[in-house]
């Protein structure tokens, strides 16, 4: 038990001397051992070196003396430290490890741990992590560590501002054999960033980071995040990942994106992921993939809605809550007629106002623009330009409707382009 609540630095503790009850050195605290699962946040034991080499002693058979020491329990046992125990080291495994903070929407560095003796069960304190220090003052303390006396070290420490994480925001995914841990905050919370936020964070994470992050979120926001990321990134990701596991990804994707992400990689590969997907979404971005990148076609989605020449508004509103792609990238709806030729474009603004039974044929722009599938990106562009465009039509040689050209995809290609 502690004889202050006061909190401690993982940094203050390392290093601090052992003794047994009888005053006799054992050795000096060289880790700190956590908990996972159930126990996650407490502190299992302490990782003293001693004459024998690492051994564990449980933290509850320990406690502070006023000198500063840790003073073992008379019945404390001492036991090797095998390095395949169900737990975590602190000074190893997460000391200038990076993880993710939540908050601030980006990629930190662990550079101290807080602890604190707490309340357990109403009879006893347990030694737990309280936060992840990713401040300068962590830094600090770390960086002086052992020049300086530790209330020294201290006082200067707490005049610089603290910047801490949580614990219960840092979740494990997973600590192999090799004791290689990697570090995310829980999939709920990282999935409610903005898509662009999550690619930002996976562009600065190492690449065993990245691949266990992406693998905690639902395959719908992977496939968002992983439209954000640029390309060179986008294909090493899904390189790591695999194929049953990336085609659940891509799966979700806008199928251009899909394309474009495909294209960038090896023909096996590709064909890989192909066969893992549903046979919809596999003819579909297989489709996209036979035309040429800079073209209309290559940058166009096929997740658009059509209704027939003859449908009405309430027809058109049916259509919309049917469509299963994004909602958020409708910005108009197509007419066809029988044969799929395009008919018209209503801007779904004028939808939303009109009466249910008013026929879409009336709500058309009087001059809609559309672009053939072979014309070059270049040209696709300059039509945006010009036309102040949202959303632009593409028509094979037929004038048949085969997909669209989102006003992300231009900004897409002109940014890469840049």
């Amino acid at each position: 038990m502690s004889d202050e609540t006061s909190p401690r630095t993982l940094t203050a503790l390392l290093g601090t001397p052992v003794t047994s009850a009888k005053g006799r050195m054992r050795g000096r605290v060289r880790d700190v051992a956590v908990g996972t699962g159930a126990d996650a946040g407490r502190v299992a034991g302490l990782v003293l070196k001693t004459r024998k080499g690492l051994e564990v002693v449980s933290s509850r058979d320990v406690r502070w003396t006023p000198s500063g020491a840790l003073e073992l329990r008379p019945d404390a046992a001492l036991n090797p430290l095998q390095g395949d125990e169900n737990f975590i080291l602190l000074r190893q495994d997460l000391l200038d490890r990076q993880i993710i903070d939540v908050h601030g929407r980006k990629v930190v560095r662990v550079n101290d741990v807080n602890l604190r003796w707490q309340p357990n069960d109403g009879t006893d304190e347990q030694l737990c992590v309280t936060e992840v220090e990713v401040g300068l003052r962590g830094a600090i303390r770390r960086l002086l560590s052992g020049t300086l006396p530790r209330r020294t070290i201290e006082s200067l420490a707490s005049r610089l501002p603290t910047r801490v994480i949580p614990w219960n925001f840092v979740d494990m995914i997973e600590v192999d054999p090799a004791r290689r841990v990697k570090l995310n905050i829980e999939h709920e919370r990282l999935a409610q960033l903005h898509p662009s936020d999550i690619a930002d964070i996976l562009e600065d994470l190492a690449p065993a980071e990245r691949e266990a992050v992406i693998r905690t979120l639902d395959e719908e926001v992977a496939a968002e995040a992983l439209e954000e990321v640029e390309p060179r990134l986008q294909k090493s990701l899904v390189q790591a990942l695999d194929s049953e596991t990336a085609a659940g990804i891509v799966e979700e994707m806008d199928p251009s994106a899909a394309a474009d992400l495909l294209a960038e990689l090896s023909d096996e590969r590709s064909e890989a992921i192909l066969e893992e997907m549903d046979p919809e979404e596999r003819e579909e971005v297989k489709e996209l993939l036979e035309f040429r990148e800079d073209s209309a076609a290559g940058r166009m989605t096929t997740e658009y809605v059509a209704v027939p020449k003859t449908a009405t508004v309430a027809d058109g509103i049916r259509a919309l809550r049917g469509f299963e792609g994004d909602p958020e990238t409708v910005t108009e709806l197509y007419l066809v007629d029988e044969h799929e030729v395009l008919q018209g474009v209503v801007p779904l603004a004028r939808l939303v106002l009109a009466r249910p039974e008013t026929r879409l044929e009336v709500l058309t722009e009087p001059r809609f623009v559309s672009v053939p599938s072979d014309r070059h990106e270049n040209d696709v562009a300059e039509l945006f330009d010009k036309y102040n465009l949202r959303a632009l039509p593409v028509v094979d040689k037929s004038g048949k409707l085969v997909g669209v050209v989102e006003a992300d995809h231009v900004i897409a290609f002109l940014r890469a382009r840049a």
